[in-house]
C-alpha cells in the first residue's frame, strides 16, 4: 500500500526550513527563494554534467594541440555559462526585491 502525497505548493513551501521562515513573513519571498534555490540546482547539475563529457573528451585527446583546444572550449564556455547564470540570478533577485516593496498605508501610526 503506497501512501500518495498531495502536497500544494504552501505545504512544500513551508517545509523548507529558510523558505518557511520567509513564507510566514512573506510568501511572494519565499517563492522567489525556492525557485533561486531551484535555478541554482539545476545549473550546478548542467554544468557537472559539462565537466565529465569534458573530462571524457579530455581523456580521448591524441595530441597536445587537441588537448590545448578542448581546454580552451571548456574555459570559455564555462566562463560565459557563469556569467549568463550570474546575470539569471541578479535578474531573479531583482524581480523578487522589486515585488516585496512597502506601501505607505501599511506602516502603523
Amino acid at each position: 500500500m503506497t501512501n500518495k502525497s498531495t502536497k500544494t505548493k504552501s505545504q512544500t513551501l513551508q517545509g523548507d526550513g529558510m523558505a518557511a521562515a520567509m513564507a510566514l513573513f512573506n510568501p511572494a519571498l519565499a517563492t522567489a527563494w525556492v525557485e533561486m534555490m531551484t535555478e541554482s540546482a539545476r545549473f550546478v547539475s548542467d554544468r557537472l554534467q559539462q565537466d565529465m563529457e569534458t573530462q571524457r573528451a579530455l581523456l580521448n585527446c591524441k595530441t597536445p594541440a587537441e588537448l590545448l583546444q578542448v581546454q580552451t572550449e571548456f574555459y570559455q564556455n564555462a566562463m560565459e555559462q557563469y556569467a549568463a547564470e550570474a546575470n539569471k540570478l541578479m535578474e531573479m533577485m531583482t524581480q523578487a526585491a522589486a515585488s516585496h516593496k512597502r506601501g505607505y498605508d501599511d506602516v502603523p501610526l
